[in-house]
Order: structure tokens, then C-alpha cells, then sequence
């Protein structure tokens, strides 16, 4: 007996990684809120969330996009066009060309859930100003109390949808854990997420409302770490329902889901409820919709702008970055880049794919989700800067397991938007959250004093970081030659891919790795 006892503790220790983090994803359903409160994690979440909502007020105090630019402004009017268009139109003519909606100007190209939401959004506005969403005339509205109501739709979606979605994953990752877990610990993963420079910057200063689409794809991940799987389905189906962007995590709730059905006594009968709760979410939000063939087929003809061309401005993708030295839109007609891109996509992901549904594990689908994501980032067609949000969001969930990864990725992340941020007069706002966002890293509570330095990893982040800087300043303080006037967006790019290209084959070497510890574990048990 007491041998037996010794090689169960060795296999305990041995085993710790994969197990400690399988048991901190575990939520007890009766006692978890009682957990957070005797934890003290709520004053802590009310407090952030408070000091979180300050930064985001202060943020949008600032310029956006397009603003005193006519005649098509940016998306500050196109997320107010669309409020005009929901309002003043039958549901059907919201995706349909004519002439009391021209789809040149601003038409809708997101999901109906976004129509949804600009027209509750709507009526918020034309009860206080019914002026800035009257139709036709109030094309490129600009008045200071319409900004006002703007930035508060934003920011009252932001704390009623993305802030409780955080609240619900943090309860889920951390109230199966050891309760000698600091408090600090739990706080600072709080922080990096509701913090996080990079989406602040782009709702709350460019205009967006990207905290919906990811606040209801944290609640999905949520759920499916609490084996609340049909919840899950509702949530993420919700999600691709507000920004068809959201498909960038397709890959990784499908395999995860799909794994873990096939574990199952009767794996067609799990696989079939999960589809039906994912098609009768998209049933009930096409609704007005799907009695109709053309206006069905009008709607999907709004969602995939082929037409744009394989990348717009400058991303830090593989296609723009390499389009320096070889012209993908003029060698390849667009089908044939459709085709490139699309296989480039999936065989990116699939490996990640092939270890969630061969061995799924809630570390591994997280790792998988920032794979997916990163897949389509830098191999899809019609990719945006702001897209780089998707691939952050798991990178953020992971931040306390790899701190070094989520810090180098914010960094890029925020550095790849730099031109777009400039051009919306954003960089006051940029220097800030990013000075704060190194104040966050650099916290006694926080990972980075955790982290062991080699000399190596510090020369290659010193020169690293060193470039960017020159770069910051150099497209501060210089002007580019005539002949190359894009030359410093170029160079960007170009740094920022590679160090995205640098993450994405970590992150699936670490979902790999996490199978081997697991057979490890599988083989110790069977010797006991």
C-alpha cells in the first residue's frame, strides 16, 4: 500500500501541468460565486472595471475616424448610418440597394445581430437627438451632444456585455484552483484583459463596437471550460451573428466540441444537439430573412466583399507584407486568390484542428482558439488591421500561463495599428495605454517579475524593442522618399509579421506539447 501511495504521489507531480490546469478550469456550480465573493475578487473586479471604464472615457475624449473628413468620413459614420438606416427603413431594405439606401455609402456589411444592435443603438439617439439619425439628412453629423450618445452606445456595451463575459471566465478559469493562488495573481489577469491597449484604442478611439462580438465569444470560451457546451454554441453562433470576423475561432470550437463528443457513450446523438442549438440560433437571428431567396442571398452577398481585393491598407499579414516583392492582386485573379488564401488558411490551422479533436483538453482549446485565430490573420482574404484583435483575445485569456507571449504579441499588436491610429490623430492615446500597459506588466503582482531572463531572450528583446522605437520615431519626425511614400508602413509591417509568424509556430508547438504530457500521464497511470 505504501508503494502504491508513492508512485501515485510521483504521478501526481509528474503530471501536474496538465492536471493543474484541467482542475483550475473546473467550476463548481453551487459554490463559485460563493468562492468569488470569500476570495475578495469581486471588490477587486468592481474596482478595475471602474478604473477601466475612466480609461475608456478619456480615450474617447479624443478624435476618430474619419472625423471633419468628407464625404464618406470613416466608421464613426458608418456605425451612425447604419443607426440612420435601421431606423428609417423596413427590415428588408436594410441590406438592399436603392435609392433611399445607397450601399456605396456605408451599406451594411456585418450580420443581422449588428443591425439589431445599430437599431436599438438608434433609438437611444433619436430620443435624445433625433436630428444625428434622420434620414438623408444627417449624412456625416458631427454635433458634440451626437458624439456624446455615440461614445456612450460604445461604452454602455462594453460593461453590459464585454465586462461580464470577463467576470464569468474569470470565475470559470480560477475557482477550481489551489486557494493559495495570490489574490494579486487573479487581479492583474483581470486588469491585462479589461485594459487591453489594443481594443480600447480601436472602440473607444477609432469607433467600433468589437467588445460585443468578443464579449459574446469570451462567454462561449467561458462556457465551454465549464462543459456548459450548449450555452456555448448560443454564444459563439450569437457571436458570428454580430461580426462574421468571429469565424477566426471557428476552427477551434468545432474541433474541441467535436473531440469531445467523440469521447462520448453516443457521440452522433451530442454532435446532433450542438447543431441544432447552433442552427436554431442562426434560424432565429435571420429570421426576417430566411423566408425570402433573394434577400437570404442579398444579405451573404453584403458579408464577403471579395471584391475589396485579397488585403486593404496595411496589415501585418503575409499577403500585404510580401506584396513588396511579389504582386499577388496582379499576377492572380481574384477567384485564384480566393483559392490561394483559402488553402493557405487551412492548412495553418489544421494541425491544431487534428490535436483538439484527437486528444481535446481546455488548456489545448484555448491554445487552439489563438491558433485558429492567428491562422486566418495572416493568410486570409480580406484581412483588416483591426482583425489582429481576434488572435489577442486568447493570447489575453493565456496571459498567466504565457505571460511572454501575450506581452510580446499586445506590443505588436499595437504597433501593427500605429499608421491607422495616426491617421485618425490617436497617438496621445497610444502613448498612454501603452505606458500603462508597461505599468501593468511591470506590477510586483503581475507575471513579468515571475519570468526567468536569459541573456539571449534579453539581447533579442532589447534589439527588438530598440527597432521599434527608431521605427515610432522615424515615422514621427521624417517624411518618406517620393519614389516609396509608403516605405514606413512597409517596414512595419514587416517587423510585426515576423514576430507574428514567430508567435503562431510557438503557440502551436505549446498545443502539441500539451498532448505529450498528457500520454506521460496516461502511462503512469496505467502502471499503478
Amino acid at each position: 500500500m505504501k508503494e502504491a501511495e508513492k508512485m501515485e504521489k510521483s504521478s501526481k507531480k509528474k503530471g501536474n501541468f496538465r492536471k493543474g490546469k484541467e482542475e483550475k478550469l473546473i467550476v463548481e456550480s453551487d459554490g463559485g460565486w460563493w468562492w468569488l465573493i470569500h476570495r475578495g475578487i469581486t471588490a477587486s473586479f468592481l474596482s478595475i472595471a471602474l478604473f477601466s471604464l475612466l480609461v475608456r472615457v478619456a480615450v474617447s475624449l479624443h478624435p476618430y475616424s474619419g472625423a471633419g473628413n468628407p464625404p464618406k468620413y470613416g466608421d464613426f459614420e458608418a456605425q451612425r448610418h447604419w443607426m440612420e438606416i435601421t431606423l428609417n427603413l423596413p427590415i428588408k431594405d436594410w441590406y438592399r440597394n436603392s435609392t433611399v439606401n445607397d450601399l456605396r455609402y456605408w451599406g451594411l456589411d456585418y450580420p443581422p445581430l449588428t443591425a439589431y444592435q445599430s437599431y436599438v443603438h438608434g433609438l437611444f439617439l433619436r430620443f435624445f437627438s433625433p436630428e444625428s439619425v434622420a434620414l438623408f439628412a444627417s449624412r456625416g453629423h458631427e454635433s458634440y451632444l451626437g458624439k456624446l450618445l455615440m461614445r456612450w452606445t460604445v461604452l454602455s456595451s462594453d460593461a453590459l456585455v464585454f465586462f461580464p463575459a470577463v467576470l464569468y471566465f474569470v470565475l470559470v478559469y480560477y475557482a477550481g484552483q489551489n486557494p493559495s493562488r495570490r489574490r494579486g495573481d487573479i487581479a492583474w489577469h483581470i486588469a491585462i484583459i479589461l485594459l487591453n491597449p489594443c481594443l480600447i484604442l480601436i472602440d473607444h478611439g477609432h469607433f467600433q463596437y468589437n467588445c460585443i462580438s468578443l464579449g459574446l465569444t469570451v462567454g462561449a470560451i467561458a462556457s465551454v471550460l465549464s462543459d456548459k457546451d450548449l450555452v456555448a454554441c448560443v454564444l459563439y453562433s450569437l457571436a458570428l451573428n454580430h461580426k462574421q470576423m468571429s469565424a477566426y475561432f471557428a476552427p477551434a470550437f468545432f474541433s474541441h466540441l467535436l473531440g469531445k463528443c467523440l469521447r462520448r457513450r453516443y457521440p452522433v446523438l451530442e454532435v446532433l444537439k450542438l447543431g441544432i442549438v447552433v442552427l436554431g440560433t442562426f434560424i432565429v437571428v435571420w429570421w426576417p430573412y430566411v423566408h425570402s431567396t433573394e434577400d437570404f442571398l442579398g444579405v451573404l452577398s453584403r458579408l464577403a466583399p471579395f471584391e475589396r481585393g485579397i488585403f486593404e491598407d496595411y496589415v501585418a499579414n503575409f499577403w500585404c507584407t510580401t506584396s513588396v516583392l511579389v504582386k499577388w492582386k496582379r499576377l492572380f485573379p481574384t477567384q485564384s486568390l480566393k483559392l490561394i488564401s483559402l488553402g493557405a488558411t487551412v492548412s495553418t490551422f489544421l494541425p491544431s484542428m487534428i490535436q483538439q479533436i484527437w486528444a481535446p483538453s481546455k488548456p489545448g482549446f484555448l491554445y487552439g482558439l489563438l491558433n485558429s485565430a492567428f491562422s486566418f490573420y495572416l493568410f486570409s482574404f480580406q484581412v483588416h488591421e483591426k482583425s489582429i484583435l481576434l488572435p489577442l483575445l486568447p493570447a489575453s485569456l493565456l496571459a498567466m500561463e504565457e505571460p511572454t507571449l501575450y506581452t510580446w504579441m499586445t506590443l505588436y499588436a499595437l504597433f501593427s495599428m500605429f499608421p491607422l491610429l495616426h491617421r485618425d490623430k490617436l497617438v496621445l492615446p497610444y502613448l498612454a495605454l501603452s505606458a500603462l500597459f508597461f505599468l501593468l506588466n511591470h506590477v510586483p503582482n503581475g507575471r513579468q517579475a515571475t519570468r526567468d531572463t536569459s541573456a539571449l531572450r534579453s539581447s533579442v528583446t532589447t534589439v527588438s524593442v530598440l527597432c521599434s522605437v527608431v521605427l515610432h520615431v522615424v515615422y514621427l519626425s521624417m517624411h518618406p522618399p517620393a519614389r516609396y511614400p509608403f516605405l514606413f508602413e512597409a517596414l512595419i509591417m514587416l517587423v510585426c509579421f515576423t514576430h507574428f509568424v514567430f508567435l503562431t509556430l510557438y503557440a502551436n508547438a505549446k498545443q502539441w506539447m500539451l498532448l505529450k504530457d498528457s500520454n506521460l500521464v496516461d502511462k503512469e497511470k496505467k502502471l499503478l
